[in-house]
């Protein structure tokens, strides 16, 4: 073996103290762009909310600072500050340099804790250029100081303290680590602030935003029945009473909410130890498994479903449902670091027994409620069979392979899904344009004929009538309803291409409506898009040298105006100010696009088409709760609140800049 592939212990790297966490970011946060970013928040706050649930604070304080930093203030018991055995240095150096260290492990400080690994607030300490840890406890303050995790002074005793106890966190995240940013979002922190009031009954958090002045305060006396109360807001509940249950198991504390409203989606939270598990868990299975059968065993017991009559499945009933489970318990099994889904198998049957009870006492004492949630899942129960019935005549396998297509999809040639866009075009004349400029070869272009049928308020087994609609799920390859497999996808970019009118941006609501509520898996998997056509477009010369400049809006449109009138003035040219404002500006002509069927072939490849030069805008659901919230407000029946949202922000609001 010659010296240059000699492999020995100089080979091997040691890393030590925080060395893991700023070489591998990733592994600890997720990432290192907006959400790892917030994410150190939320390992900092979470102590201070474990505080809250071991009954020990009541008051949590979050500041983003005018300087960068953020502050995470709380009146809990303080993190100890004496010496610890095994590191022999101060217990809070130890909780904010070791890996692994915290009150979170056997018999700890927490009976009860959102943490598992012991990493969150070491982690948080060696990504950021400065912490700032205070401890107030038995009348001194005890401060000490870091930089990218490594201590710059010596714990500092004073007497004399802001509060009788309590702990204060200031950190300032590392934009070496955080390269995208390091801009702390407001919304972020209030909606984590809010989520988190609701799940812990009588905890205050208060928000506030140095930058702006903005401050938010919650509290939620109610908890999880507030919170059902609040995801049900704008729909058509089928009670006003909200179902909720608090009961112990063992050592696992049991939380419900429920209430059924007039829609055809289910609105489920689960969390363990206020860890939202979007993936569910054995919580969610247990949850499930009792609701189905109280229903069932009422519907059988009082006649409302016949004899002969299959049960209802866990589909038809979750139709219209709106819960939040909440599990605490004292060693909970979470999937992988971002604790995605709960694997304690014993907690299954502790929510199923909870459920089975509680619920099952509850329909017998609110017979007129029960009799509608029955009367809710039958009708699912028959829209289900008309589905499958629908689904089974127009769904067949073999859309990948361009089996059984809908006839007006022109489709692309590559087989390479990676490379695949697929443009759903408003009207024939666009997608005539379209069809003729595209790249054949990795671009397919599906026509609408009109507006598609708003979802927000159709069964799958009216939604299997709409022809646009079967020819989209056509198109797309992954199937819908229980047969839905993403893997099926045949477009790695599906872009909704409308006219950038009012129209045109109902037809893209509509869409987006769909997806939302029908293939969200598809939206979370980051393949749609909303292209942005250009609304005007400035014309310079004739024939052979006409040149065109494309403008997105009617701002950019007179900033574009303004600077080359403002050029030519400096080059000396004689301005006519009786002109139109292109003439000044040296142009020959100004189009104003109404639709996208009055660009020709070459003109939509230019804007709209060519990957090089178009305007992409990717939808991604950032928060559930608000996106629900506003396809209700948009496309559900309830035309008071639509207007009230209209007239809210007619003035300014664009479909692009929905925040979701």
């Amino acid at each position: 073996m010659s010296a240059k592939e000699a492999y020995d212990s100089s080979e091997i790297r040691v890393l030590e103290g925080l060395e893991p966490v700023r070489l591998r970011p990733g592994m600890y946060i997720g990432s290192t762009g907006y959400d790892g970013l917030h994410h150190l928040i939320k390992e900092i706050a979470d102590n201070s909310i474990d505080e809250a649930i071991a009954g020990y604070a009541n008051k949590i304080d979050i500041t983003i600072l005018e300087d960068g930093g953020v502050r995470v203030d709380d009146n809990g018991r303080g993190i100890p500050v004496d010496i610890h055995p095994k590191t022999k240095k101060s217990t809070l150096e130890t909780v904010l340099t070791v890996l692994h260290a915290g009150g979170k492990f056997g018999d700890g400080g927490y009976k009860v804790s959102s943490g598992l690994h012991g990493v969150g607030s070491s982690v948080v300490n060696a990504l950021s250029t400065k912490m700032t840890a205070e401890v107030y406890r038995e009348g001194k303050t005890h401060h000490i100081e870091f930089d990218t995790g490594k201590p710059t002074m010596e714990l500092q005793v004073s007497k004399g303290s802001p509060r009788e106890h309590g702990t204060s966190i200031t950190f300032y995240p590392d934009p070496t680590i955080f390269k995208e940013t390091t801009t702390f979002d407001y919304t972020w922190v209030s909606n984590y602030a809010r989520h988190q009031a609701y799940l812990t009954k009588g905890i205050l958090i208060t928000v506030m935003d140095e930058r702006t002045g903005a401050k938010e305060s919650f509290y939620f006396e109610g908890g999880i029945k507030s919170y059902v109360k609040r995801l049900n807001q704008g729909k058509e509940v089928l009670s006003d009473d909200i179902f909720y249950v608090e009961k112990q198991v063992n050592d696992t504390g049991v939380e419900i909410a429920l209430q059924y409203n007039d829609t055809y989606a289910e609105t489920l939270k689960p969390f363990a130890n206020n860890v939202l598990t979007p993936d569910g868990g054995m919580h969610v299975v247990g949850f499930r498994t009792g609701l189905n059968r109280v229903i069932n065993d009422y519907a059988r017991k009082n006649g409302l479903l016949k004899e002969k009559e299959e049960n209802l499945t866990g589909d038809d009933i979750k139709e219209g449902l709106t819960a939040v489970i909440l599990v605490k318990l004292p060693d909970p099994q979470f999937e992988g670091q971002t604790k995605n889904k709960l694997g304690n198998p014993e907690v299954r049957g502790y929510v199923d027994k909870v459920m089975t009870e509680y619920f099952g006492y509850y329909l017998e004492e609110n017979p007129a409620i029960a009799k509608k949630i029955v009367s809710k899942a039958t009708l699912a129960a028959r829209a289900r069979k008309a589905a499958r019935a629908a689904r089974d005549n127009v769904i067949r396998k073999g859309a990948f392979e361009g089996l059984n297509l809908p006839s007006k999809l022109a489709d692309c040639s590559s087989r390479d899904r990676s490379e695949c866009e697929l443009f759903i075009v408003e009207g024939n004349s666009a997608a005539g344009s379209a069809k003729e400029g595209r790249n054949p070869q990795i671009q397919a272009i599906l026509p609408l004929r009109g507006k598609v049928l708003n979802t927000e308020r159709a069964r799958l087994d009216k939604m299997l009538a709409n022809q646009e609609l079967v020819s989209l799920i056509k198109g797309l390859g992954v199937g819908i309803g229980d047969q839905f497999n993403l893997d099926g996808l045949r477009y790695d970019k599906i872009i909704f291409m409308t006219d950038a009118d009012v129209d045109g941006l109902h037809i893209a609501t509509l869409l987006m409506t769909f997806f939302f509520r029908y293939m969200p898996d598809v939206i979370a998997a980051g393949h749609v898009y909303l292209a942005k056509p250009p609304l005007f477009g400035l014309i310079k010369g004739t024939g052979n040298t006409r040149k065109i400049d494309y403008l997105y809006d009617e701002v950019a449109l007179e900033k574009k105006l303004t600077e080359k009138i403002e050029e030519r003035k400096k080059a000396g040219t004689k301005i006519d100010e009786s002109q139109e404002r292109f003439k000044q500006a040296g142009y020959t002509a100004q189009q104003r696009f109404k639709g996208l069927g009055e660009m020709d072939a070459k003109q939509l490849w230019e804007t709209t088409l060519d990957p090089e030069n178009r305007i992409l805008v990717k939808v991604h659901v950032e928060d559930a709760e608000k996106a629900d919230a506003v396809f209700t407000k948009l496309m559900g029946d309830q035309v008071e609140l639509r207007k009230n949202f209209i007239q809210a922000g007619a003035a300014s609001v664009n479909l692009d800049d929905l925040d979701f």
